[in-house]
């Protein structure tokens, strides 16, 4: 059984990781306040990861919010110095980078990008994403150390950030609903995206720490294989809430700008099905469903969640 390093275990991503990794091996997180690779200096670092022998190390920490010199030092960094540190004090062990689907950029529309689309990011996220991916596939190129970088979509579930734009329309129609409101008011621009239910993505990662050596094909997609209308989602998350109401434009955060400078987004997820053993098991209704019990627990009325895995939802 494996004995992982994981880093960045109370992010929202992280804490499903944490979850999937400890049902099936000995995991160590240490808290960010213990451990936060971004200001920790190498050396101690590198004593870090010698003294808990490894034999996968799990990258989540990150930010999604911030300025350009914040995405580099939090993902670029954060990379370099780990590749360094496993290197030196664990040569053996797998480095297992969360990356972000920002590094694609703009792709045609109607289009499940491969690992192999040209990487052109428009934003200083997607682009510190990229470089800390590029710096992970020399590493591996090179023969320092095992890595595998897992290009992550749009994750939703329980847990989410309150910054997120679904974590929002959550927000607003259970206060709508509360409140007996015929509508709420939300920034929608005409995207869509590609979501990932959080628990493929923590089971994506699980299969990471256990797969065979990837060899070249270092980043693998890890999405559901389907682009939903923004606006769909959020009309599907108010019909799972039982809203009614309508939904009006307008209100748009300050980061809708990087949101809508990407149109379309959508894996294409073969090489995680071939390299990884891997496949989403959950379907959106069934995540949307998922987030929206997350801070009530509401149960049906047999008691019973009904959020469990989609046998057969194929991706693509």
């Amino acid at each position: 059984m494996n004995r992982v390093l994981l880093l960045g275990a109370g992010g929202f991503l992280g804490r499903h990781i944490h979850a999937a990794l400890a049902a099936h091996g000995t995991v160590r997180a240490p808290s960010r306040a213990r451990c936060d690779p971004a200001r920790m200096e190498l050396p101690e670092l590198t004593a870090l990861v010698a003294r808990e022998r490894p034999d996968v190390v799990v990258s989540a920490a990150g930010r999604i919010v911030g300025s350009g010199p914040d995405f580099v030092q939090a993902h670029v960094v954060t990379t370099a110095k780990l590749i360094e540190a496993v290197a030196v004090a664990a040569p053996g062990a797998r480095l297992v980078r969360i990356g972000s689907a920002a590094e694609y950029g703009i792709v045609p529309h109607g289009l499940a990008v491969t690992e192999e689309h040209p990487a052109a990011p428009v934003s200083e996220y997607g682009l510190s994403h990229l470089a800390a991916t590029r710096l992970a596939e020399l590493a591996g190129d090179a023969g320092r150390l095992d890595t595998i970088v897992l290009r992550v979509f749009n994750p939703v579930g329980p847990g989410m950030p309150a910054g997120n734009m679904l974590a929002r329309a959550t927000a607003m129609v259970r206060a709508a609903t509360a409140d007996g409101a015929d509508a709420i008011t939300l920034g929608l621009h005409d995207t869509y995206r590609d979501l990932v239910d959080v628990r493929d993505v923590a089971a994506a990662v699980l299969a990471a720490t256990r797969c065979a050596p990837v060899g070249a094909q270092r980043v693998v997609n890890v999405g559901s294989g389907r682009a939903t209308a923004t606006r769909d989602v959020v009309r599907l998350l108010a019909d799972v809430a039982g809203f009614t109401g309508g939904i009006r434009p307008g209100g748009f955060p300050p980061d809708a700008t990087r949101s809508a400078a990407v149109p379309w987004m959508c894996a294409d997820v073969e090489r995680a099905r071939r390299v990884l053993g891997w496949a989403p098991a959950y379907d959106l209704t069934a995540s949307l469903r998922a987030l929206w019990r997350a801070d009530g627990e509401r149960p049906d009325r047999h008691g019973e969640r009904s959020d469990r895995p989609v046998a057969g939802v194929a991706a693509g």
